[in-house]
């Protein structure tokens, strides 16, 4: 006995806290636990929900077994969303009666809690729901059920998690639950799906034998507090002088693509550049999923591209969304990302007839933009590169996480980048390394204001985003507001 005492202080000692909070998730309390072990090379994600008892949970997992076996995982499947709402309030209504003959003196608000549990367990994403209600998170990954769930925090990176799917049935049962509430099915024909929850969460899933391992799910998150431009001062995504840089461009409606590779922070740098819109403009965003949350005071018609329904009809495409912007009298186009070549001259005549673009590019840097975009598949010829102004790429460092600003570029006549500023990796900060020539001229002559001019512009900018930082303003309304005073001349600053 005293040995294994000490073998478990041996253990606890090996387990380090790094990080710890709570979420509270349909009144149920979630306590999040982070611990980075010796033995693991990722620190563990570990959910506890606190406030129901072990012996709770073993009668509420009887009252599970119990309805499970009154309905399979596949009858519920071809229910239709209607037939689904009827057996949710069907289940609350029995499952209620349970629970009032289990816990006799359980309160209202208890009782309530215990049947979003079990509803949840049942007909819901069970413990994925949990992750889902965690802001910190960005990626919940499902591999197999053999496996731990990953999760990508914004803190913390990859973490493996304490939660696994009993079996390859119900990951298959998320994936077509899924897929049902967003008119998408997954089947053996159809082994990958690409979908999203009705929070706007982005899903992929897979289906054996095509993962060789298992049934996948990827949930990439709906951030329900964007980044902002405040945010990524904060965080050293990008430093004051860039920002005002970036400010400057888009105030004078300089087009702008956004690149860099996945998870760098392209459709995040593109809600932040949102930030600086006029109130007084007309914006059209096109996504294949709502991703962008832009300040409630613009002029937003926001877009989604649309998949054809298994017989191949109803396809709506970014192309043709696209041509239909241009027919809705738009002042700034938003397209969520360039993949061919009829988009991408789409959208640069839409620069050369004076509409201000801003869009994104998988590209590692500036000179790769250019290429990508001048050679197949998209193949766009070179000089129409000269109505793009501006080049931003984002990057992420796989092994620390860091998200940053790798480079910002200015487009010459020739349609080659000149690179502005770059990243000091050594200092972790953006340097300038040349000074901005075609922009500057180009501003000269669209503004008449004089280089001296621009350049007092630029330090104002950079006064009043150290003002909004002092001032703790991070949402993204806020900073809408702001900036739409700006705009007016009425903004004062205390």
């Amino acid at each position: 006995m005293t040995k294994l005492i000490e073998r478990a202080r041996r253990e606890l000692s090996k387990k380090e806290l790094i990080d710890r909070y709570t979420i509270i998730v349909n009144n149920i309390v979630v306590d999040i636990s982070i611990y980075s072990k010796e033995d693991r090379p990722v620190p563990e994600y570990v959910v506890s929900i606190t406030n129901i008892s072990d012996a709770t949970k073993i009668i509420l997992e009887k009252i599970r077994q119990e309805f499970i076996s009154r309905m399979n995982l596949e009858e519920i499947e071809n229910l239709e969303q209607t037939e689904l709402i009827n057996i949710r309030q069907r289940f609350k209504g029995e499952i209620k009666k349970l629970i009032h003959k289990y816990f006799p003196k359980a309160d209202e608000k208890t009782t309530n809690m215990l049947i979003n549990y079990l509803i949840e367990e049942n007909l819901g994403l069970g413990k994925i729901e949990i992750l889902l209600q965690d802001p910190a998170l960005e990626e919940i990954v499902i591999n197999n059920h053999k496996d731990p769930v990953w999760v990508y925090h914004r803190k913390h990176g990859w973490l493996i998690s304490n939660i696994k799917i009993v079996t390859e049935t119900r990951i298959r049962h998320f994936a077509t639950m899924i897929g049902r509430d967003v008119g998408k099915e997954i089947t053996n024909l159809n082994p990958l799906m690409d979908a999203h929850l009705l929070t706007g969460d982005r899903v992929n899933a897979t289906l054996l034998p095509i993962s060789t391992k298992g049934n996948t799910l990827t949930i990439r998150k709906f951030s329900q507090d964007p980044w902002t431009i405040t945010k990524f001062i904060e965080d050293n995504v990008l430093s004051y002088e860039a920002a005002a840089l970036i400010w400057l461009a888009v105030q004078n409606e300089l087009s702008i693509i956004i690149s860099g590779g996945t998870g760098s922070g392209k459709t995040s740098m593109l809600n932040v550049i949102s930030n600086f819109f006029p109130p007084n403009q007309r914006i059209i965003s096109i996504e294949d999923t709502r991703e962008l949350t832009l300040p409630s005071d613009l002029h937003w018609v926001p877009m989604e591209t649309r998949l054809p329904n298994p017989e191949g009809k109803g396809e709506v495409t970014m192309l043709d969304l696209l041509v239909n912007s241009l027919r809705m009298r738009p002042d700034r186009i938003i397209v969520g990302e360039i993949r061919r070549k009829r988009e991408a001259e789409v959208l640069l005549e839409a620069m050369h007839t004076g509409h201000s673009v801003y869009s994104t590019l998988h590209a590692n840097n500036a000179e790769e933009v250019i290429t990508r975009l001048t050679n197949p598949p998209i193949g766009v010829p070179k000089p129409m590169m000269a109505s793009l102004s501006m080049i931003i790429v984002q990057n992420r460092n796989r092994r620390t996480g860091k998200r940053r600003t790798l480079q910002i570029a200015e487009l010459t006549p020739t349609g080659d980048p000149r690179i502005l500023m770059k990243l000091n990796i050594s200092k972790d900060g953006l340097e300038q390394v040349a000074k901005s020539e075609t922009m500057m001229e180009r501003l000269k002559l669209y503004t008449g204001l004089s280089e001296e001019e621009i350049t007092f512009d630029l330090k104002e900018k950079i006064r009043i985003l150290k003002w909004m930082i002092k001032r703790g303003v991070t949402n993204v309304n806020d900073i809408g507001l702001v900036i739409a005073k700006y705009y007016m001349g009425t903004l004062k600053m205390y």
